[in-house]
Parts: C-alpha cells; sequence; structure tokens
C-alpha cells in the first residue's frame, strides 16, 4: 500500500515539473513573399544569379498566388542558366512545366530548354549525344509553337545543329582518309551529300567524293559527283580543286578556253561589221 502511494506521488511530481520546462517547438514566423521577389530581383539586377535564384526560389514556395510563383521560379530558372548550372535549371524548368501547365511562361520554358540544350554542343570531334538532344528539343519546340516570337532564333540555330552533324561526318570521313579506309569514308561523306546538302560542307564532301573515286581508279564516279558540284557550286574552290584532278593539263585548258573566247568575241564582231 505504501509502495502505491509512493508510485502515485512520483507520477504525479515528474508530470508537473515537465509542465514548468520551455517548451521546445515554437511557430516560424511567416516569410513576406514579396520582400523576397524584391531582394532576389535586386541581386538579378546586380548579376550576382546564384543568389538571386535562391531567393527566388524562396519566393515561389512563399507565394499563394500562382501566377507569381510561376514568375518566380521562371526567374530562378533563368538565373541557374546564366550562370551556366545548366543540369539544375533543366531541373528547374522541367518542374515549372508540370506546377505550372497553363502559365504565359510555358512557351519561354521550352524555348530555354532547347536553348540549354544547344549550348552544350561541342565540337565535331566530341560526343554525338548533345548534338542530337539539341536537334531534339529545337525541332520539338518548332513544330508545337512555330509561330512563336523564339521560331526565328530556333530555325536558326537548327541549321547551325546540321551544320555541326555535317561537320561531324566529314571529321570522320577526313580521318578514314587518312588511313586509308576508303569505303566508310566514302559511306560518311554520302551522309552529307543526303542528309545534310544544305550545309556549307556539302561543296568540301563532293569534292572528297571526287578526289576518293579518282584516287581508287573509279574516273567515271569522280567525274559524276564532279558534275554535281559543278552544276551546283561551279565558283566554289572546291570546284576548282576537283576540276584541276580531273584535268591534268588545267592550265593549258584554260588558257585554250580563253582563246577560244576571244576568237568568238572577234568572230561576233566581224559578223556584225559584214552586216553593215
Amino acid at each position: 500500500m505504501r509502495l502505491r502511494i509512493l508510485l502515485i506521488v512520483c507520477f504525479f511530481s515528474l508530470l508537473y515539473s515537465c509542465s514548468k520546462e520551455k517548451i521546445s517547438y515554437e511557430p516560424v514566423q511567416k516569410v513576406d513573399a514579396y520582400e523576397v521577389y524584391k531582394e532576389a530581383f535586386l541581386a538579378f539586377e546586380k548579376n550576382d544569379f546564384t543568389y538571386a535564384s535562391k531567393k527566388f526560389s524562396e519566393a515561389e514556395i512563399n507565394f499563394t498566388d500562382p501566377r507569381l510563383a510561376a514568375k518566380s521560379a521562371i526567374m530562378a530558372s533563368f538565373c541557374l542558366y546564366s550562370v551556366n548550372f545548366y543540369i539544375q535549371a533543366e531541373e528547374n524548368l522541367d518542374r515549372f512545366l508540370i506546377n505550372y501547365p497553363a502559365d504565359q511562361n510555358v512557351i519561354y520554358a521550352n524555348y530555354l530548354k532547347a536553348i540549354i540544350s544547344f549550348e552544350q554542343i561541342g565540337e565535331e570531334k566530341y560526343d554525338l549525344e548533345p548534338l542530337l538532344e539539341a536537334k531534339k528539343k529545337i525541332n520539338f519546340f518548332l513544330k508545337k509553337y512555330p509561330d512563336s516570337e523564339y521560331a526565328i532564333d530556333l530555325n536558326f540555330k537548327k541549321d547551325l545543329v546540321e551544320n555541326q552533324f555535317a561537320a561531324k561526318e566529314l571529321f570522320i570521313a577526313k580521318y578514314y582518309i587518312s588511313v586509308q579506309k576508303w569505303v566508310p569514308a566514302i559511306n560518311r561523306l554520302k551522309i552529307i551529300v543526303n542528309n545534310h546538302d544544305k550545309t556549307i560542307f556539302i561543296e568540301e564532301a563532293l569534292h572528297r567524293l571526287v578526289e576518293i573515286h579518282y584516287h581508287i581508279g573509279l574516273k567515271k564516279e569522280a567525274k559524276k559527283y564532279a558534275s554535281i558540284l559543278g552544276y551546283n557550286y561551279n565558283t566554289s574552290e572546291w570546284f576548282e580543286q576537283s576540276y584541276k584532278l580531273l584535268n591534268k593539263d588545267y592550265e593549258k585548258v584554260l588558257k585554250l578556253e580563253k582563246k577560244e573566247n576571244e576568237k568568238n568575241l572577234f568572230m561576233k564582231i566581224i559578223n556584225k561589221i559584214k552586216l553593215k
């Protein structure tokens, strides 16, 4: 009985002492989203993009208005892009497109994703994956938003991507030429001719085809590619080189052509005089 009374007294003593302890949880004061956004924008204007991106993200989670939250999210993404944090910027943009699918900046978010991929394209000797990714995102944008204000820029960048594809194929073809692997070299050059004929590398690709076929004794094929080159690009340096290759007496031919032209001009003058 005494033991029971003792236990009851100890229990109430413990309960009383706990009630006098300081409360461990205190509510955090609510953040003013407008003030945070203002702070972020001031950092943005000073080109302090890293700090600005953090504050824009903080403003986003504290805004109750979804339009302002979306604006903060797209600004944070742009800041990350501006300091070349491409992975983080793209992750932010993906989250933006999921959370704010009806926002007015959705078009810009997709444009920025395409730009991020485009800016990660390396030189022709580097990996092909960034090129494929850039082409995919640019094509997606142009198909979905063909009349947007960003379409002109991405159409221009699409041409640059195609040029880079052609440059990569030409780089590989030249390597095969250097080690005298004629068949793979021809195959690479044909990819340029068939798939990238609007690029600046088409002329050299045609000349290299002339050069290889002439070297391995396939003069008929060499003349075929020379004809294509001459028909489309008869003023280019690559056509001149192909012409020299197929006409060993190049200088002599030029002189004969010049004499023939002078002779024709002379005959025209004579005939004109006779008619008078």
